[in-house]
């Protein structure tokens, strides 16, 4: 297991991270992702843990606050030290029909971290992440709760899910000119079926050194070899019955074939293959891997020691690579003879 600085922290963190939006399974949504109760969930985290991973992402929505709860459980069962696991989780979504309670308000950001804190069984939280760009709540309230849980000692770290760099920034220069603690990680989708982030939100994360965390790395298990032409396409798979996050699939279908010709030329799966190389990235700190079975567990934590060729890579960035989008194209035409020639 490889480790990694959290942003601009002191903190480290593994380059892989247990996801545990399969915990529970509470609902018709969650029943799609993952159905683990607590002896499989306990089994899958202390697998993890004695694999090195000492980074776990929750959301007080998953599973409507159960899937908190049972690696709450999981981790007192297994007498892990507190200070030997990062615990990552997350405020915004609706968690019950009374209007308040959803959103990054500074009422329900209060409410909602004692809720966490007594069903993950802690008294701090490691990492508090807001979920989504709240649209209703200014991002001066959002920010100065978040302070406020920091100076309390509940929370150690802040970070965001899901938000533009615009409101990154706005966030960030709001915290610089109060004082207040700042945004150290982005939570954000990224895969070789999507790499959008790489427009506007990479050279954002580089300048800021803001951490990356990876959800979907598979993006929702398409890229996972089992899809596609020629493969089993499984129906109790969660991509065949919730079809997210949104990829072009005839793109994807090339994608995967190079991720097979590779994963069989170096003996590994085609999703290893694909978790290597979004951990090639630069701005990324780590993945965050959902698994239903230990097997699955071991071929994802596997990812972190397998170092692809610049070849592989080249190969892998062609066949994925985004389309052309104004500014971008614009920039480097303009840059051209930018820099003096040497006599």
């Amino acid at each position: 297991m490889h480790y990694k600085k959290l942003g601009s922290t002191g903190l480290f963190v593994s380059d892989i991270c247990l996801g545990t939006m399969t915990f529970g399974g509470e609902g018709s949504f969650f029943g799609h992702v993952g159905k683990l109760q607590q002896k499989d969930a306990t089994e899958i985290v202390a697998a993890a843990l004695e694999a090195g991973v000492n980074f776990i992402d929750t959301a007080d929505m998953y599973s409507y606050g159960v899937a908190e709860t049972l690696l709450g459980t999981a981790l007192k069962e297994i007498g892990v030290r507190r200070s030997d696991v990062v615990i990552a989780t997350k405020v915004y979504s609706k968690m019950s029909d009374v209007p308040n309670d959803m959103g990054a308000s500074r009422g329900h950001i209060l409410d909602s971290i004692e809720r966490s804190l007594d069903r993950l069984q802690t008294d701090h939280i490691d990492i508090y992440q807001i979920h989504a760009q709240d649209l209703q709540t200014p991002a001066e309230e959002t920010m100065r709760a978040l302070d406020h849980l920091v100076s309390r000692g509940l929370v150690r770290y802040l970070g965001c899910s899901n938000w533009q760099a615009w409101k990154i920034m706005q966030a960030r220069g709001l915290a610089d000119k109060r004082g207040w603690a700042p945004l150290d990680t982005l939570q954000a989708h990224y895969s070789l079926a999507s790499r959008g982030l790489e427009r506007e939100i990479a050279p954002m994360l580089e300048e800021t050194q803001i951490g990356l965390l990876v959800w979907s790395p598979l993006s929702g298990g398409i890229l996972s070899g089992r899809f596609g032409p020629g493969a089993e396409n499984p129906a109790d798979a969660r991509r065949s019955n919730f079809d997210f996050p949104p990829v072009d699939k005839e793109q994807v279908w090339k994608i995967v074939a190079v991720q097979r010709e590779i994963g069989k030329a170096r003996g590994v799966s085609p999703a290893r293959v694909a978790l290597a190389w979004v951990l090639s990235k630069p701005f990324v700190t780590s993945v965050i891997v959902g698994v239903k079975t230990k097997a699955q567990l071991e071929d994802n934590l596997a990812a972190s020691g397998l170092a692809l060729t610049p070849e592989e890579i080249a190969r892998l960035d062609a066949v994925s690579a985004l389309p052309d989008e104004y500014p971008g194209w614009m920039i480097p035409r303009q840059n051209t003879g930018r820099i003096p020639e040497e006599k």
